[in-house]
This record gives structure tokens, C-alpha cells and sequence, in this order.
């Protein structure tokens, strides 16, 4: 015999669902927010590190990449006495990164537009918006994983006491150094 399923027990599955759902549109519009706010940080001045998955401010075009990567690197290596070598080492690690990276940004808008038309439908298709999220988060986990990788590489081309310069410079340009104390 079948059991049947209480107007309670519906109510949970309607409620879960919205909860999911929920929780779908939440992820997107972070993921979303935060790619628009790598504009607002760049006109705060300096290059940054913060475009969609990390590198080059999400530019198609690999030479505009490379440039914006080039200014970054001599930017972060300005007061550091870095020499040419460890200048040019860094660059090189950044654009692969940036260059294997590209890829995962083109998928990321992909799906960006994927949701948008789900969204826009007139029936919610919570499993293909499901789909897409756990798609979104293994995208994220791998260019998060190159990332790490490309920071371990340029930091292992500088000395530890550039290393300790460099963190210092960045904790102070997002505003999470103080000044120092004299």
C-alpha cells in the first residue's frame, strides 16, 4: 500500500524547494555581485588580481590580458627590489594562469545566461537550476585551484622577506593593514 503524503509533508517538500531554490538564486546573484565588483576595484586604484577567476579583468583578448598582467606585476613588485628575472618569472606564471583560466570565464558567463533564461521562464526549472549551480561550484573549484597554484609559484620566485613586503602592500592597498606605528 501506498502511504500518502500528509498536507504537512507536502508542505515541507514545497518549503525545501523554495529553500533550494532560494539558495540557487542566492549563490548566483554572489557570484554575479562579485564579478561586477572587480570594476568598482580596479577604479580604486592599482591593478588587482580580482577578475572573474582571478586574472586579467576578464578580457578576451590575450594581449590586453598580458598588459593588464604586466601592470599588476609591475605594480606588486614596485617596492619589493624584485630583479628583472623574478619580474619576468611572475609575469610568465600569471598570464598561463590567466590563459588557463579564460576558458573557465567563458563557461561562467555561459551559465550566467543559462540561469538568467531559466529564470525568465515561465516555469522554474529547479533541477537544470540545480544542475547549473553544481556545475558553477566545480568551475569555481578549479580556477580556485589554479589560482592557488599560479600564487604558489610567483611567491616561490620571491625571497621570503619580498614575500613579507609584498603581503604588507596588499593588506594596506584592501584597507585590512594599518599604517605603521613610529
Amino acid at each position: 500500500m501506498e502511504k500518502q503524503q500528509t498536507p504537512a509533508a507536502a508542505l515541507g517538500s514545497k518549503t525545501r524547494r523554495w529553500v533550494i531554490a532560494g539558495l540557487a538564486t542566492a549563490t548566483v546573484a554572489a557570484v554575479g555581485a562579485t564579478l561586477s565588483w572587480h570594476e568598482s576595484a580596479q577604479a580604486r586604484g592599482g591593478p588587482t588580481m580580482d577578475g572573474p577567476f582571478g586574472l586579467g579583468g576578464g578580457s578576451s583578448d590575450p594581449a590586453v590580458r598580458a598588459k593588464r598582467i604586466n601592470a599588476m606585476v609591475q605594480w606588486m613588485l614596485a617596492d619589493l627590489n624584485a630583479t628583472d628575472d623574478q619580474t619576468n618569472k611572475i609575469s610568465s606564471i600569471l598570464q598561463a594562469a590567466a590563459n588557463d583560466l579564460a576558458p573557465l570565464r567563458q563557461q561562467h558567463m555561459q551559465a550566467r545566461q543559462a540561469i538568467m533564461q531559466l529564470l525568465a521562464a515561465p516555469t522554474i526549472d529547479s533541477a537544470q537550476l540545480e544542475s547549473i549551480r553544481v556545475q558553477q561550484i566545480q568551475l569555481a573549484d578549479t580556477a580556485s585551484k589554479r589560482m592557488t597554484q599560479a600564487m604558489t609559484d610567483a611567491a616561490n620566485v620571491l625571497s621570503p622577506d619580498q614575500r613579507v613586503q609584498l603581503v604588507a602592500k596588499w593588506q594596506h592597498h584592501r584597507g585590512h593593514g594599518h599604517a605603521a606605528q613610529s
